[in-house]
């Protein structure tokens, strides 16, 4: 049977393994496990950003390379993560990369391939925490032109998009439509409660012509209302920054490997094949990672056709059933298809496995019948008794990002 070009691309990931390790194994933080004469690249130990931290950043630059010359050269960008699940970590990519990894994967997908083939350079307007794309500070206002980098426009410059007030969101609003971006680039959290206010006002952006969610796991309470307001379409975008792209939605829904960018494994899948996702990564010469834990767990699926995977959310935050089985973040968000008035939501675990249910209202709150039906769903998914509680305000973590769901005892 011939494959497909989808698969051929995914066999020869591969043969650029060969090609790579020469050059890996000049990298400090692999040199030992790469020189060993039974080297097994399946057989490589599984590291985290502990490893990525310690010693930064001698354990990835050799002996003649200084971070400081290369800056000052301008021959890489230092960015840091979030710090969604540890402390921020710095990373490190060739200048350019990001921008190419990055149109790599937009490019996967049919409907936004052909637009950037004919706007290259279209703006985007991008709506995160601060605290999360490491070019504005939530703690110092910022005018508009220094929001503005290239084809970008930072529009919001608040951790907690609940507590900005109507003036805020009308100048965010004006922003926006001055602009006239092609598309928009949303943290879900933020945009879903941009979207709402626009609702309100009756406010349109002709110019858009698709949304992009990334930054944090995209609630299908999020993606419904984004979709109900701005009427155009909601794709998934998932990375992360020290990796850069992995996964784009396409057009039928399914979230597709961006081959060039990374090698992905499946580390310790349960039953039900959810396991941790492992990342190679195959473009950033200067800080490879290789098969690096990057704290999200997925599923897996071979098709005759190609390979998707669907991500499940962060190991970090999942729950626990009465019989002791793993719930994760997108097995409770299932729990909302269909579900209408509720525009976020932190679903919390307690010590004895009861569980609440705290969200913010959509315009229009959920009807009682809504509540009932969601909390037989929720119950019959942990097991265990759940509450309801109708919130003003939820508040992310110190990363600017919310944790849909969450354990009062981690383990």
């Amino acid at each position: 049977m011939l494959g497909t070009p989808e698969l051929i691309r995914e066999t020869s990931q591969r043969g650029r393994l060969e090609e790579l390790l020469p050059q890996w194994r000049n990298v400090p933080l692999y040199r030992q496990d790469l020189a060993r004469p039974d080297f097994d690249f399946s057989r490589l130990p599984l590291i985290a950003k502990h490893e990525m931290r310690n010693g930064f950043p001698a354990n990835f630059l050799p002996e003649n390379q200084s971070l400081q010359t290369l800056l000052d050269e301008q021959v890489i960008e230092l960015e840091h993560t979030s710090g969604t699940s540890e402390e921020r970590l710095p990373v490190i990519f060739a200048r350019g990369w990001w921008d190419e990894q990055e149109s790599r994967a937009l490019r996967l997908n049919d409907f936004i391939r052909p637009i950037l083939e004919e706007n290259p350079r279209c703006r985007r307007a991008t709506l995160t925490s601060p605290a999360c794309n490491g070019l504005t500070c939530p703690t110092v206002w910022m005018s508009r032109e220094q929001r503005t980098i290239g084809q970008t426009l930072f529009v919001n410059l608040a951790r907690i998009p609940f507590l900005l007030t109507n003036n805020d969101l009308a100048r965010m609003a004006v922003e926006i439509a001055d602009w006239s971006p092609v598309f928009l680039d949303l943290d879900p959290v933020h945009g879903a409660h941009f979207a709402r206010y626009c609702e309100q006002h009756n406010l349109k952006f002709p110019s858009l012509k698709f949304i992009l969610c990334s930054y944090e796991f995209a609630s299908v309470v999020h993606r419904q209302i984004l979709a109900r307001v701005f009427n155009v379409p909601v794709f998934n975008l998932y990375g992360s920054t020290e990796t850069g792209h992995l996964l784009m939605e396409t057009t039928a829904g399914e979230m597709k490997p961006v081959f060039d960018t990374a090698l992905l494994e499946m580390a310790d899948p349960d039953a039900r094949g959810i396991g941790a996702l492992v990342v190679t990564t195959l473009s950033n010469n200067f800080m490879p990672l290789l098969r690096y834990r990057i704290g999200d767990l997925a599923q897996k699926f071979e098709m005759p056709y190609g390979t998707h995977y669907l991500i499940h959310g962060r190991a970090r935050d999942v729950l626990r059933s009465s019989a002791g089985e793993v719930v994760t973040t997108w097995q409770v968000d299932q729990c909302l298809v269909g579900m209408h008035g509720i525009a976020h939501y932190e679903l919390r675990q307690e010590a004895d496995g009861s569980a609440s249910f705290r969200f913010i209202s959509d315009n229009l709150p959920p009807a009682e019948n809504q509540l009932n039906e969601l909390v037989a769903r929720l119950g019959a998914l942990l097991g265990f008794a759940v509450k309801t509680e109708a919130m003003s305000t939820l508040v992310p973590a110190a990363s600017g990002k919310f944790r849909l769901t969450t354990r009062a005892i981690q383990t």
